[in-house]
């Protein structure tokens, strides 16, 4: 354990203080953990390269992280009837389906593709939709719409350079 890893540990520990200030109706204060929770996100990833702390272990709990506060998040805004369901279903399928094929991989022994540009941009997306649905702006429903595309195309991007790293590691495997 390194530091980059105790703040995303943190982040875990965000994610039932937001559902607790969500039931109690107290959004702005939800809305600080969300942006606390982002803040952390940079901050960790930050570290962990400017240290070179980079592990394994935070490759994998990083993005569960940001995927299980999404998954808080969406469901306390379909409690706040501030998302249609079929956007939900949407992100939840995503991202359960993200966690899901992360543990798969992890379980099988491949070593798991860190983050790629196209998944930073959509993770930074989804903190700035948020913003807006907190804001209550009019636009939120469409903007998150066009979000939930752009996350579909990064999975795609990120499941081809999955599958092109475990070909690699076979094909040096054979080599070998």
């Amino acid at each position: 354990m390194n530091l980059p890893n105790w703040i995303t540990l943190f982040r875990f520990v965000l994610i039932p203080v937001y559902a607790y200030l969500i039931s109690q109706h107290m959004l702005y204060e939800a809305l600080a953990v969300v942006i606390i929770a982002g803040l952390t996100d940079v901050l960790d990833g930050y570290i962990a390269r400017k240290r070179q702390q980079i592990t394994t272990i935070g490759i994998m709990l990083d993005p569960l992280a940001d995927k299980l506060l999404m998954i808080a998040v969406i469901v306390s805004f379909l409690y706040l009837r501030f998302v249609p369901w079929e956007a939900a279903l949407a992100i939840f399928i995503r991202e359960i389906g993200m966690i899901i094929g992360a543990g798969i991989f992890h379980l099988r022994g491949y070593k798991t593709v860190p983050a790629n540009v196209f998944g930073k941009l959509t993770t930074v997306l989804y903190y700035l939709v948020i913003l807006l649905f907190f804001l209550q702006v009019d636009f939120a429903v469409p903007y998150l719409w066009c979000v939930i595309v752009l996350s579909y195309l990064t999975t795609i991007i990120y499941i081809f350079l999955q599958f092109r790293s475990i070909k690699e590691l076979s094909e040096s495997k054979r080599a070998s």
